[in-house]
């Protein structure tokens, strides 16, 4: 990986100073962590074994430092998605106790968006569909479960914007969105759940911004035979 084309992000500038690793080190681990069913302390010995030196908990701070600014970045340059969505909820450990990741995606599988929540009610669907309307726009059509809260959240939304939004509760159509659960589901298992909240809701979203330069959903990416790596680090600079 070469650092030396482009600047870099600036926000990511303020945070590199206060790293003293190569960047190019840091970049590596955390993409690491979050593309692959690695633990923190497979991540120390794999770079044991390269000739650096870095413990398992300074890896866990420069995720918990860099994937906001890079999960941000990737928002910004994500590629629209279809009008036709398929939203789920699924289970993640924090704290020993289980909390719901709100996620959709288009009919061709490609992500709409994310939300970990620490409830599965109304309050948490309705916050889930305001995020991902205020990043892609009203959908045409949503599938959901037979879940009541995610049902009052769109009625409720559809009443306050005076649009209509075609709902079908359908488990052949979700299909594809518990499927891709699945990629997610992969690289936090080794993790062994999560410690707080505010740890789990970046590491994920690092995940699933992984996860969606892998379905090439980057929207401006001149060589689209650029490796998922690649992408990734583009992010940076």
């Amino acid at each position: 990986m070469r650092t030396d084309q482009k600047p870099m992000n600036q926000t990511l500038c303020r945070v590199f100073k206060r790293l003293h690793y190569p960047i190019e080190v840091m970049l590596v681990c955390v993409r690491w962590y979050v593309a692959y069913p690695l633990s923190l302390r497979h991540l120390e010995e794999m770079m044991v074994e390269r000739g650096v030196a870095v413990d398992h908990s300074t890896i866990h701070r420069w995720a918990i430092k860099m994937l906001p600014v890079l999960a941000a970045i990737c928002r910004r340059r994500k590629r629209p998605v279809g009008t036709s969505w398929r939203m789920d909820e699924t289970y993640i450990k924090v704290a020993g106790q289980w909390k719901y990741l709100y996620r959709a995606v288009d009919k061709t599988g490609d992500t709409v968006d994310f939300l970990l929540r620490a409830k599965r009610d109304h309050t948490a669907a309705r916050a889930f569909f305001e995020r991902a309307i205020g990043l892609h726009g009203m959908p045409e059509k949503i599938a959901i479960d037979k879940s009541g809260s995610n049902t009052a959240a769109i009625v409720s939304i559809q009443a306050d914007s005076g649009l209509t939004i075609v709902v079908r509760q359908s488990k052949y159509l979700n299909n594809i969105v518990e499927q891709d659960h699945r990629a997610v589901k992969r690289v936090t298992r080794p993790m062994l759940g999560f410690k707080t909240f505010r740890c789990a809701r970046i590491i994920i979203a690092g995940i699933e911004t992984m996860h969606m330069i892998r379905k090439g959903q980057l929207a401006d990416i001149k060589d689209p035979t650029s490796s998922a790596a690649t992408q990734f680090y583009s992010l940076a600079f």
